[in-house]
C-alpha cells in the first residue's frame, strides 16, 4: 500500500494543467480526488476520465477569489469521504507585462487568484486539519520567485508572498500537519493564453523546452507519498535547459 493510497486529495486548478496532471497520477495511485476550478464542463469530464479509470473523484465548480468557494471544495471533501488528507492549491494566473503598461487590473488579478486564493484555501482547510490532528498543504509557487526578471515582477512578487506565508504556516502547523511548497518551473500549460501578444511570443520560445505538467505531479506526489513525520518543505522542478 502506497502513502497516497486512500488519501482524500483536493486539487484546485485542477482543470488543465499540472492540476489535471496531479489528479490523474494520485488517482492512479489511489486517492480519492475532489476537483475544483472554474470549468464545470473540464472537472466532469476529469472525473468521469478518473472514475472509467477506476478510480474515485468528486468535484466542485471553485473560483479561488471566493472564500466560499474554498470552504464548499473542503465541505464536499468531508461530505463525501469524510475527511480531507491533502490541499493543493494550484490554481494560478501569470498575466506578466512590463510595469510600465500599468495594468493594475492585472496585478490585482494576480493577487487575488495567487494569493488571497491560497490564504482562503488555508482559511477553509486549516481548522479541519486541526480537527483532525492531520492535514498537508501543497501549494503551488513558481522558480519566477528564484530569479527575478522583467515582466514578472508582479507575478513574481505573489509567489514570493505565498512562500513566506507557507513558511510562517509551517513552522506554527506544530508536529502534526506538513507545508509543501512546489517551484515549477517551465511547463507546458497555456499559460500565457492571456499575455499581451509580444510578451506571448517570449513564453512560446521558452516554451519549446518546457516540461511536461506530468513532472510537476510526480513532484507532488513524492511530497504526499512520504510517511507521516516527514515534510518535504521545499521542491523546485525545471528543465535542464531552463537557465
Amino acid at each position: 500500500m502506497s502513502g497516497i493510497e486512500g488519501k482524500v486529495v483536493a486539487i484546485t486548478g485542477a482543470s488543465s494543467g499540472i492540476g489535471e496532471a496531479t489528479a490523474l497520477l494520485l488517482a492512479e495511485r489511489g486517492a480519492k480526488i475532489v476537483l475544483g476550478a472554474r470549468r464545470p464542463e473540464r472537472l466532469e469530464a476529469l472525473a468521469a476520465r478518473i472514475e472509467k479509470a477506476g478510480g474515485e473523484a468528486a468535484w466542485a465548480r471553485t473560483d479561488v477569489t471566493r472564500r466560499e468557494d474554498l470552504s464548499g471544495l473542503v465541505g464536499l471533501a468531508r461530505d463525501r469521504y469524510g475527511k480531507l488528507d491533502v490541499l493543493v492549491s494550484n490554481a494560478g494566473v501569470g498575466l506578466i507585462s512590463p510595469l510600465d503598461d500599468l495594468r493594475v487590473e492585472d496585478w490585482e488579478e494576480m493577487i487575488d487568484v495567487n494569493l488571497k486564493g491560497v490564504l482562503y484555501g488555508i482559511a477553509a482547510a486549516l481548522p479541519v486539519f486541526r480537527e483532525q490532528g492531520f492535514g498537508h498543504f501543497v501549494n503551488t509557487v513558481s522558480t519566477a520567485g528564484l530569479r527575478i526578471v522583467p515582466l514578472q515582477s508582479v507575478y513574481a512578487g505573489t509567489k514570493n508572498a505565498v512562500r513566506t506565508i507557507s513558511e510562517g504556516l509551517r513552522q506554527e502547523a506544530g508536529d502534526s500537519l506538513r507545508v509543501t511548497v512546489v517551484s515549477p518551473g517551465a511547463v507546458r500549460t497555456d499559460f500565457a493564453e492571456r499575455m499581451d501578444p509580444a510578451v506571448k511570443d517570449q513564453i512560446d520560445k521558452m516554451m519549446e523546452v518546457a516540461l511536461s505538467p506530468d513532472a510537476v505531479a510526480r513532484a507532488i506526489a513524492f511530497a504526499i507519498e512520504q510517511p507521516d513525520g516527514v515534510d518535504v518543505g521545499d521542491i523546485v522542478v525545471r528543465p535542464t535547459a531552463q537557465g
